[in-house]
């Protein structure tokens, strides 16, 4: 049975990062002057951080001018589904010993591209909630 008068709660910061663990797309949202984008990303977390792979392009380039960003990633089954937002700073990852280090983290690219350039999410905020998933109770 669905709790229609608490379907939605918070999930710890703690508990977030388990969340995240246990998928491996979300997505990235960047702000191109004044137009918000979001792009689609497989990644993976390197300790409290969440680290994806890129080619070259717009992405990157206005995460040059804009390293503010947001990350969103969630999931859900028949019975509810679960929220995680991360709010931080994108950087490109340049230092030859950290790069070395990511390369050997599980992600591989979705589609048959290079993508030579790792870029990390350092959270200044983390949200998360989960859903009970149930129908819309009486006005």
């Amino acid at each position: 049975m669905v709790d229609t008068t608490n379907p939605v709660s918070e999930i710890p910061e703690g508990s977030a990062w388990g969340y995240l663990a246990s998928v491996d797309v979300g997505r990235i949202a960047v702000t191109s002057g004044d137009s918000p984008e979001i792009y689609p990303v497989n990644f993976c977390l390197d300790g409290e951080s969440i680290v994806f792979r890129s080619a070259s392009g717009s992405k990157l380039e206005t995460l040059a001018l804009n390293s503010r960003v947001a990350f969103e990633a969630d999931s859900w089954a028949d019975e509810g589904g679960w929220s995680v937002l991360v709010r931080g700073t994108a950087t490109l990852v340049e230092d030859a010993d950290e790069l070395a280090r990511v390369a050997k983290a599980p992600l591989r690219t979705w589609v048959p591209t290079v993508k030579k350039n790792w870029v990390r999410v350092v959270p200044s905020q983390i949200t998360a909630r989960r859903f009970a998933f149930g129908p819309e109770p009486r006005a």
